[in-house]
């Protein structure tokens, strides 16, 4: 019961050390210590360079192993072992070559002895055209050669070890990949957010965050994203409840919602599913249902009228009108920024009606917007 209880012990402190790599050490000691050896190692070597990474290691002093890897590797027998193992298979040095020829070796004699090291059992842990993961075992000469107990108990601890490893490796892979996303989230001008169904932020870009932290037109309330004018804020709900519905009235190409900030600045939510067509495994392995990308309204590529010039055949007195209104509100605001009658803007802004088939200011600030959105291809 003792030797069980040990070993539970052991391998639940293995799984916590593919999850937490600064417990890597100590699991390693105690794996040592349960096999009966004076020193272990998990080594991760890259197979193009040949070279061995001994940072999680137990029991063998750095400046040896700095010994060890710039003069002995390659005079090592047991370091074949990796080319004659399969996975998870023990090996040692006595299938390679008799232990009275081994104890004659120059690596024998000028590295193992002088440690007070007497044999070495090792298992690979992984193996692929680019890499490997052994775990190794060293034995003292006050212990003997690995016996029959060491390897029995070894061969108990090493599945165990090799699925950490690999863990251990998804987990790195992973961080990495958020760690690049996140750098290009916050590389880019428009807020971005990614909320559950209820609206609950599970991440924001910079420019999100200093959106929320303005409390201009967006706020957090209790970890939810909200609008400010109330009104806007029951709509933001229900074009949440919509895209994490998959609601087909929402689309692959999500919804847009217009908003306005007190300073009189017009912004643009846009919606997009993350539980619809090909995002859906993205969205089934997360929390994220929703993604929103926030940015203003206004026409900032010099490119971009011309364009819409063109898409809708405006005049350009129409287009005139057409910026003012996405870029400084309704029609009073218009006509004092162009300096004209609001007569004459309300009669260009029927045509604009008419031409894009629209029927509010609104809808036409979510037309313009559209033509800048990078959700739409």
């Amino acid at each position: 019961m003792q030797e069980s209880e040990e070993l539970a012990r052991l391998i639940g402190e293995i799984y916590d050390a593919a999850m937490e790599p600064k417990l890597w050490s100590g699991v390693v000691e105690k794996a040592a210590c349960f096999i009966a050896g004076s020193g272990a190692g998990v080594l991760p070597k890259d197979a193009p360079t040949n070279r061995e990474n001994p940072d999680i290691d137990h029991g063998v002093e750095s400046q040896v192993q700095k010994l060890y890897f710039e003069n002995y590797v390659n005079r090592d027998p047991s370091s074949a072992v990796q080319f004659v193992t399969e996975i998870e298979q023990l090996g040692a040095t006595a299938p390679l070559m008799p232990y009275s020829e081994f104890i004659e070796t120059r690596f024998y004699k000028e590295w193992v002895q002088p440690q007070g090291l007497a044999d070495v059992v090792s298992a690979m842990l992984d193996k692929s055209a680019s890499s490997m993961a052994m775990f190794d075992l060293l034995r003292h000469e006050h212990s003997g050669l690995v016996d029959a107990k060491a390897r029995r108990r070894m061969q108990l601890v090493v599945p165990h070890f090799r699925r950490a490893v690999l863990i251990s490796r998804l987990f790195e892979l992973k961080q990495g990949e958020v760690a690049i996303f996140s750098r290009i989230f916050d590389g880019m001008t428009a807020g971005m957010f990614l909320v559950d169904a209820g609206g609950r932020i599970v991440h924001s870009n910079a420019a999100a965050r200093t959106i929320l932290h303005a409390g201009d037109f967006l706020r957090a309330v209790n970890g939810r994203i909200a609008a400010c004018d109330t009104e806007t804020d029951l709509t933001l709900r229900e074009v949440l409840s919509a895209a994490a519905g998959d609601d087909d009235d929402v689309g692959v190409k999500g919804r847009t919602l217009p908003l306005a900030a007190r300073s009189g600045e017009r912004y643009v939510i846009h919606a997009l599913p993350l539980t619809s067509g090909a995002r859906s495994p993205a969205g089934a392995a997360r929390a994220a249902a929703v993604a929103l990308f926030v940015r203003n309204a206004a026409l900032d590529s010099a490119s971009l009228p011309e364009i819409v010039a063109k898409a809708y055949k405006l005049t350009p007195a129409e287009l005139r009108v057409l910026l003012a209104i996405v870029d400084v509100g309704g029609v009073p605001q218009a006509a004092a920024a162009l300096g004209v009658a609001p007569t004459t803007v309300k009669t260009h802004l029927g045509r604009l009606f008419e031409k894009t088939g629209t029927n509010r200011q609104a809808d036409l600030v979510k037309l313009i917007a559209g033509f800048s959105n990078p959700l739409v291809g």
